[in-house]
């Protein structure tokens, strides 16, 4: 090997600059490619996650289970169960068992209790509170029975005359909702006290033996609940669990086929529809985020090796005496070829892996809450590496042939023609055709969507519809830009010299100039867009279900608490409300209470500055008839109101309100009503702010009915919502990389001007410019640039997301329909970088003035 080549690393360092953007452009590329299988990777696992944690904990392994369930074959089903789990990599299996209700029990000489004993093995006792007793071989009953009817530690039960062991502890009654780890048992394990359950206490035997020993003593021929299922820690990444999933369905398989050899094939009921449920949608999400972004993530890698060949062109430019000499020594196409791989390959190849480590640690920042799988994670490292030998190849590809053409062809490319042709050609018209076949895909997105699948359709150009908008907007503002510009020499300034200078400096660098402007238009609109969308669709999760609930939590009662007969518990009285409900003129009813509405219902929500106002006039009785706020007026709405209350009087009007939505709705004070007009309203309901089980439980203390209950968390499923938002926060970061690349082509473009601005600012400082002058020229040309950049990127963006949020609304059946965020944080942001951007570069630019040497100035 010649010395050239062993001496490239070492020649490179002679401009550091190309080497900088070498490296940067790389970085850049692989990151973006990195990111996008990675970000469709970690959508699966939050998916993952998001299903886990909507699902029982002993829901996400095989599950065995059997109403009705013979005593004399539960050992053969067990013991089945048993025999295979381990083959599977599971460990002991959880039996649950619950009787019939034994009615007839004897506590301290009542015979009148009805119970039902259960077991469940293992954590069973681990997972209750015990309040008096031991774990000692026994019964625990429920602490609500035991403490009202003063049954202790040691009484001696019996049933029917048959003696049942002793109470051997008093454990916390699992009310409904119980803890998590009994989920699956909900059905054995709890009485529902807030609808009257008929079952006075779960009565739970300390182990095995007790159990079985007391089904014998009664002879109960069969247990009302069987249940048998494994807990396994939560798979965190979509490859976990559809592992999770073969080996339970590995393990349903063996133990129906044993149980068929021994002639109970029939005998029970054995599958994974749940998790295997999950495990579909979480697949479906990680291929819906990676087909709507696949398209920008290879235009993103694209455009990164296409800078890469720009970065190989601007070095045979500034390598060519040297290559001439080479050539002309003998060296091929090839060689030189290698020539620029030797000295640029380095920092690309630097570049490149800073990209992907980036885009791995930066994972958590951009990409969806969820963990990629090891498979991704190599698959990243392989686009990155092909994005990486592509750069290489088209590095040395790109010197050879121009080596080749004239080097040993004898000719150069007279390519002015043909630059100046794709120079005048409409690309605009093009990205607008794509534009708007994006936006007829649009108008039809999520129709498809109902309420059983729980994902809408994608289509990837309804997605990149935004993109295609801004990048037509960006590319006919350069266009025009580059027009302004090639007029610009009949511009005539010269009594504000500053100002003349800016435009002329502009005019002399269309090229940058309108790359720049380019970029910058793209990257600003971009990042609006997908900040906005994304944003947009969380915002609406928020908003619809705090609409449809009311509040976090709507627990339906009756009369009592509504009437006032019941008062609210202390633990709730700063933060609910009692709404009572009517139907039956086509309109709904609520009746609210001034005084503690805006406290407990999701009033945030609710459009219009005066809520206060117009609570305090419909408090107000009226002659006319009952002042009312109108919700969602139409034509077809009338003044009739439900239970003979008089005419509504409208005092104001709304769109949407907490409960109503945007349905045709009234809003009544129960001030303005009599003691039988409410006594009259058939429904009650606590809204409150405290979290749901908070609110039940103090509610239960207050010896309230409830026979029905929602939460926000509960109310809505946030996975469609969530799903488009991941999408789309890959588009805001195509939007950051594209600024991240303005900025610095900005501040590069002044860097490799410092010679011509050096000796330019010299001259003009000479004939009686100020410094301060010169500063502002600079930042007037610079501030031009990046100003339109931020305006027509802003008002792009921020309108092409308004536009697109409702369309992207995946429950545009439920009230109101999404939209777009309040943009002023965004375009304050914007502007603070902007201001900051600019003041930099027109720092370095007037810093080359000053610190320019004199023979550098001469060589200018």
């Amino acid at each position: 090997m010649t010395k050239p080549w062993r001496a490239a690393p070492k020649a490179a360092l002679s401009s550091p600059l190309t080497l900088i953007v070498a490296a940067v452009t790389s970085l850049l590329a692989c990151f973006l490619g990195t990111a996008a299988v990675l970000q469709a990777s970690a959508a699966g696992g939050a998916t993952v996650k998001y299903q886990t944690g909507i699902t029982c904990p002993d829901s996400y392994g095989p599950m065995f289970g059997k109403g009705n369930m013979p005593v004399q074959d539960i050992p053969a089903v067990t013991g089945a169960i048993q025999r295979h789990a381990a083959a599977h990599g599971f460990g002991t299996p959880i039996v649950g068992q619950f009787t019939n209700v034994l009615r007839g029990t004897e506590f301290n000489g009542d015979p009148h209790y009805k119970i039902r004993l259960g077991f469940r093995d293992q954590a069973g006792l681990d997972n209750l509170t015990l309040q008096q007793g031991t774990r000692a071989p026994g019964l625990w009953l429920g602490n609500v029975v035991a403490d009202a009817e003063h049954i202790g530690v040691g009484t001696k039960p019996s049933l029917q005359g048959v003696p049942l062991p002793p109470v051997t502890g008093i454990y916390r009654d699992l009310l409904d909702p119980p803890p998590r780890w009994w989920c699956s048992q909900q059905s054995g394990a709890v009485i529902d006290r807030l609808v009257d359950d008929p079952i006075d206490s779960i009565v739970f035997a300390t182990d095995r033996k007790t159990f079985d020993d007391t089904i014998k003593a009664i002879g109960l021929p069969t247990m009302q609940y069987f249940h048998v299922s494994f807990y396994e820690p939560p798979p965190t990444t979509l490859s976990a669990a559809e592992d999770l999933l073969r080996r339970s369905q590995g393990l349903v398989a063996d133990v129906r086929a044993d149980l068929t050899a021994q002639g109970l094939g029939s005998l029970i009921a054995a599958d994974v529809p749940m998790f295997q449920r999950s495990v579909q949608i979480s697949r479906q999400a990680r291929d819906n985020v990676f087909v709507s972004i696949l398209p920008l993530a290879l235009i993103s890698v694209l455009v990164g090796c296409a800078g890469l060949g720009t970065v190989a062109l601007q070095w045979y430019q500034r390598r060519h005496a040297q290559l001439r000499l080479l050539a002309a020594r003998g060296s091929g196409p090839a060689a030189l070829g290698g020539l620029a791989v030797a000295e640029l390959g380095l920092p690309i190849l630097l570049g490149g892996a800073a990209g992907a480590v980036a885009a791995r640690l930066l994972l958590g920042v951009y990409g969806p809450p969820g963990a990629p799988d090891p498979a991704a994670e190599l698959r990243a490292v392989g686009v990155a590496a092909g994005t990486l030998v592509v750069s290489l190849v088209l590095l040395a590809l790109v010197v050879a042939v121009r080596v080749h053409r004239e080097f040993e062809l004898g000719r150069v490319r007279r390519g002015g023609k043909r630059v100046r042709l794709l120079a005048y050609f409409p690309w605009e018209l093009a990205t607008a055709g794509m534009a708007w076949l994006g936006w007829t895909r649009l108008a039809h997105y999520g129709t498809t969507s109902r309420l059983g699948n729980p994902l809408p359709q994608v289509d990837p150009l309804a997605l990149t519809y935004p993109v295609f908008v801004v990048l037509t907007v960006g590319l006919l503002t350069a266009r025009l830009a580059w027009l302004a510009l090639h007029a610009s020499h009949r511009a005539r300034f010269w009594s504000r010299p500053a100002l003349q200078l800016a435009i002329r400096r502009l005019a002399g660098a269309r090229a940058p100039v309108t790359g720049v402007l380019v970029i910058g238009t793209l990257a600003i609109g971009t990042l609006a867009t997908g900040i906005g969308i994304a944003n947009g669709q969380e915002a609406a999760l928020d908003t619809k279900s705090a609409i449809f609930v009311g509040s976090n939590a709507r627990l339906d009662t009756d009369s009592p608490i509504g009437m006032g007969q019941v008062a609210m518990p202390a633990s709730l009285a700063g933060n609910s409300t009692v709404v009572g409900e009517l139907t039956g003129t086509g309109s709904v009813v609520l009746v609210i209470d001034p005084a503690t509405f805006a406290r407990g219902a999701a009033v945030e929500h609710v459009p219009g500055d005066d809520l206060a106002g117009l609570l305090e006039k419909i408090s107000r009785p009226d002659p006319r008839g009952t002042p009312v706020i109108r919700v969602g007026h139409t034509a077809k709405q009338n003044a009739k109101l439900p239970e003979d209350l008089p005419d509504a009087v409208v005092a104001g009007d709304l769109p949407v309100f907490p409960m109503i939505g945007t349905s045709p709705g009234y809003v009544v004070s129960r001030t303005v009503l009599s003691h039988a007009q409410l006594d009259g309203i058939p429904k009650w309901s606590v809204l409150t702010t405290a979290p749901m089980a908070e609110a039940t439980a103090a509610l239960r203390a207050a010896g309230v009915f409830i026979p029905s209950r929602i939460s926000r968390e509960s109310a809505l499923d946030g996975l469609p919502f969530f799903v488009v938002s991941w999408t789309f926060s890959f588009v805001a970061l195509l939007g950051a990389v594209l600024g991240v690349v303005a900025i610095l082509a900005l501040l590069v473009a002044v860097e490799v001007r410092r010679r011509q601005n050096a000796l330019a600012g010299a001259l003009v400082l000479r004939m009686g410019m100020r410094p301060r002058t010169l500063l502002a020229s600079h930042l007037m040309e610079l501030g031009a640039l990046s100003g339109l950049a931020i305006v027509v990127g802003v008002v792009c963006g921020v309108s092409v997301a308004g536009l697109s949020v409702p369309r992207f609304d995946p429950a545009t059946f439920l009230a109101p329909r999404s939209e777009l965020p309040d943009p002023l944080p965004f375009v304050l942001t914007v502007v603070v970088i902007g201001v900051a951007v600019v003041a930099l570069a027109g720092w370095i630019a007037v810093r080359s003035v000053r610190t320019a040497r004199t023979a550098e100035l001469i060589r200018a």
